[in-house]
């Protein structure tokens, strides 16, 4: 089976509170079901040096860095995580599915943060080439709902997380905006409910969209 069907890049999109890193390692186990090799990645982070580099961004306060400079650490990342990760993996006949990918920058960056979309664009043009998913799933939460998860978490790597509200209501909008103009590339998928359904949902996407 693996032998015939062509490696994937998908990506898993969505503000905080989501649920982004659960879905991933839902669907990694349906795809290894089915005797679909592969692996879950993250950003940033995903190999020795983009993980080292995601302490920088997501521990401390949210004024850390501004926004230009932020980007240019994400894409550092990305970069080193493409090269030594997901285009090997893919190379070897492995499905990728990423939390988190160039959508993340555009939505906290852009439209979260304020960067130029443009500017966004040169950094990654450079950095990895307009190297894409195939398939993208962007999980959606209202903002309360969502902060209301997250808010029970006791960990170092909360920085986004302790943005205000109207930060995060931004990247719900850009998310769902980006569904609905991305519609060939992104599925918008209520993960407001159980977790079961959120991931039969997306195993319905997947399938529908790869022909599995």
């Amino acid at each position: 089976m693996t032998d015939v069907i062509p490696a994937r890049f998908i990506t898993i999109e969505g503000g905080e509170g989501t649920g982004k890193s659960t879905q991933a390692g839902r669907l990694s186990q349906t795809l290894s079901e089915r005797g679909i090799r592969n692996i879950v990645t993250r950003e940033p982070g995903g190999s020795d040096g983009a993980e080292l580099i995601r302490k920088l961004l997501v521990e401390g306060e949210p004024n850390r860095w501004d926004p230009l400079v932020e980007t240019l650490l994400i894409f550092a990342a990305r970069a080193d995580h493409v090269a030594r990760t997901i285009r090997p993996a893919l190379a070897a006949g492995q499905w990728v599915i990423c939390d988190r990918f160039t959508d993340s920058t555009f939505a906290y960056q852009g439209a979260g943060r304020g960067l130029d979309p443009r500017l966004i664009r040169t950094v990654e043009d450079v950095s990895i080439g307009g190297f894409w998913p195939e398939f993208t799933i962007i999980l959606d939460v209202a903002v309360k709902d969502a902060l209301d998860r997250i808010g029970s978490r006791d960990h170092a790597e909360n920085r986004f997380e302790k943005f205000d509200p109207e930060f995060h209501e931004r990247l719900r909008t850009y998310f769902r905006d980006l569904a609905r103009t991305e519609a060939q590339r992104c599925v918008l998928i209520d993960s407001n409910v159980p977790i079961d359904q959120v991931a039969q949902r997306i195993w319905s996407a997947v399938a529908e969209r790869f022909k599995l």
